[in-house]
């Protein structure tokens, strides 16, 4: 008998599709981050955003979200503002496909969100897949530590900060789906994020030079479609489906750090990147966090 049950095949396609094109918006951010800082870089990057969604949203919808979905629209977009700004202030600092591979954190930690949310037990193999991923953010601090100074460390934390505020935000991605459409949600992640950004804005904030201007146009660009992509994948399988999908970031991440800023991919940072995958990997056979559990909770 056939199922009626939908194939997550396509979802999953196009959320691979969407990642790749976040991981190209990355490659551009890490440069914009360098010249402009992470803070400016997100701020223009968010209001350009702006600019470029408000079109199809006023096309396809025009009026304004539910309360419940407003409330999610806020809610993700401080968590993002946060998480982006540390990631982005993170990989300025370590080689891009290090920075991904010490986000690949963030699945795990999803994993303790459950324990402090919904008081959930962790479990034998939760703990084993802790293990693993403690064990590869430590091989990938170890060879900072040799290679680098302070500077580079300050990197690695705050692109663990960001992983905690990324396992929160992988769960907002599903329930912000699941109310809105993908234009709504790639107008108001950019919408509610520079908004969150501008409180800074009399302290930190600088006029970038025109010549950033294209760039920053283009890492918009990229985090537009990205967002299409992901939110209408979220919409049509559960999180824990597409959770894997951000690991292919890896391999894009190491392509375009090695093309546009000459960075090689060390051993320990394939070795440290594969033992948090593993974790991952092992985290999920043995178990998820109820996902609708969790998203009614938030």
């Amino acid at each position: 008998m056939q199922s009626s049950r939908p194939s997550n095949t396509i979802p999953f396609a196009v959320a691979c599709l969407g990642i790749a094109l976040f991981s190209g918006m990355d490659a551009a951010m890490k440069g914009l981050s360098i010249s402009l800082g992470a803070y400016n870089a997100m701020l223009w990057r968010a209001g350009i955003g702006v600019l470029i969604s408000v079109g199809p949203y006023l096309f396809r919808h025009g009026g304004w979200p539910s309360r419940s979905g407003l409330r999610v629209h806020l809610l993700r977009g401080a968590v993002t503002a946060i998480m982006a700004v540390s990631f982005f202030y993170g990989i300025a600092r370590v080689p891009l496909a290090e920075g991904i591979a010490l986000s690949f954190i963030a699945p795990l930690i999803a994993l303790y969100l459950a324990v402090v949310l919904l008081g959930e037990k962790v479990g034998r193999h939760s703990v084993i897949a802790s293990v693993l991923g403690i064990l590869g953010v430590a091989v990938l601090l170890a060879a900072r530590i040799a290679a680098t100074g302070d500077r580079n460390l300050f990197g690695v934390a705050a692109i663990l900060l960001s992983a905690i505020f990324y396992a929160w935000n992988i769960i907002l991605m599903r329930q912000q789906a699941l109310l809105a459409s993908p234009t709504e949600v790639a107008f108001f992640q950019n919408l509610t994020m520079g908004g969150f950004l501008l409180l800074a804005a009399p302290f930190f904030a600088i006029i970038p030079d025109a010549h950033h201007v294209p760039m920053l146009a283009l890492s918009a660009a990229l985090a537009f479609c990205s967002l299409l992509l992901l939110s209408w994948a979220y919409a049509r399988a559960e999180a824990q489906v597409l959770v894997p999908v951000e690991y292919t970031a890896f391999i894009w991440a190491s392509i375009m750090g090695a093309i546009f800023y000459a960075e090689p991919v060390t051993g320990t940072t394939i070795i440290g990147a594969s033992f948090i995958v593993a974790g991952c990997v092992i985290a999920a056979r043995g178990g998820r966090p109820d996902i609708s559990k969790l998203e009614a909770a938030i």
